[in-house]
């Protein structure tokens, strides 16, 4: 019998790659596809789905793995998984899995962007080139050399010791807290490791690249923005939920903090009247860190992939429910 594979999302404009590799596979698959609010073809024709690729946008609860009836796998494009029940999923005997590592390089390209936005200033010369002032004049404060600076790095997984292999070659200092690698691993990739403390006190720049847990929910808060430089930012390219947003608001209001860049923020896709979005001195991007023509590509490929793998019985590359 042809598979039925249901393909969940809104965020890419076309699934020719998806359709390309199911069709070598299983040239008579029957593939549907709807948005996030799916619950009537949940009921139509989902129920019914075999495999599912869906967009970490996602939420599949409970209640709808209850409702799957031939399903042996969820396959998400991306490496955030949080809004699958993975546990009922479990529970019910289908497999999920995520991408991982997959956009490393480009994570990396990301936080070195900010860094350099931060260190040069980009965004604050408008107001100068409006009052006429050039040169040194137009300057509203200098900073170091890129390469007197430190970035701590929080999580120092694949994403975070590819940014740490990076960032050295611009002669960065990087220190990283990680509780789940030994000394030996940080220093393979050139990171100092430090406690989670130290390394707030002492940093420049700091990269949030943890997994987004209930472990990690709101890692960082306000006690830890209050130990950090008057001069220092923050980059977030995990998960928005990794932070207490009010408390990294109210630090870079009172300049506890010196600002932020945000790759990611608490509710996502935003209604646009977040307060985040506004905040003067904190940058916000559309979730687009992860992105190039060949993440792109191996993104899709892979997550179509991992599906075959588990509709077929076989352990796929990136399972995160065993």
């Amino acid at each position: 019998m042809s598979p039925l594979i249901w393909i969940i999302d809104e965020e890419w404009p076309d699934y020719e790659e998806e359709k390309r590799i199911l069709a070598e596979r299983y040239p008579q698959a029957d593939i549907r596809f709807s948005g996030y609010d799916f619950e009537h073809d949940l009921n139509a024709f989902g129920y019914q789905a075999d495999l599912i690729l869906t967009q970490i946008y996602t939420s599949i609860t409970a209640e709808t793995i209850n409702k799957l009836e031939r399903c042996k796998g969820i396959a998400v494009y991306g490496g955030g998984y949080d809004r699958v029940d993975i546990k009922a999923a479990k529970e019910k005997g289908i497999k999920v899995t995520n991408v991982q590592g997959y956009c490393a390089e480009d994570i990396a390209d990301y936080i070195i962007a900010a860094m350099y936005t931060f260190n040069k200033c980009l965004t604050e010369y408008k107001e100068s080139l409006k009052d006429g002032k050039w040169g040194a004049q137009a300057i509203l404060k200098i900073a170091p050399r890129i390469s007197e600076t430190t970035l701590f790095i929080i999580g120092c997984g694949t994403i975070g010791r590819t940014i740490a292999e990076r960032v050295q070659l611009l002669g960065v200092r990087v220190t990283g807290y990680d509780p789940f690698l030994t000394k030996e691993q940080l220093e393979a990739s050139f990171i100092q490791p430090v406690s989670m403390e130290e390394g707030l006190k002492t940093a420049d720049y700091v990269s949030m690249n943890v997994k987004y847990t209930q472990e990690t929910k709101h890692l960082l808060k306000k006690e830890h923005f209050e130990l950090m430089k008057p001069t220092a930012y923050f980059i977030n390219t995990s998960r928005g939920g990794t932070v207490a947003e009010q408390d990294l608001i109210e630090a870079v209001r009172e300049k506890k903090i010196a600002g932020a860049c945000l790759d990611v923020i608490t509710n996502e896709p935003p209604t646009v009247s977040e307060t985040i979005l506004s905040v003067e001195n904190i940058i916000v991007t559309p979730h687009i860190s992860y992105l190039s023509t060949q993440s792109y590509a191996d993104l899709k490929r892979r997550t179509v992939e991992n599906g075959l793998c588990m509709y077929e019985g076989k352990e796929p590359a990136d399972w995160v429910n065993p």
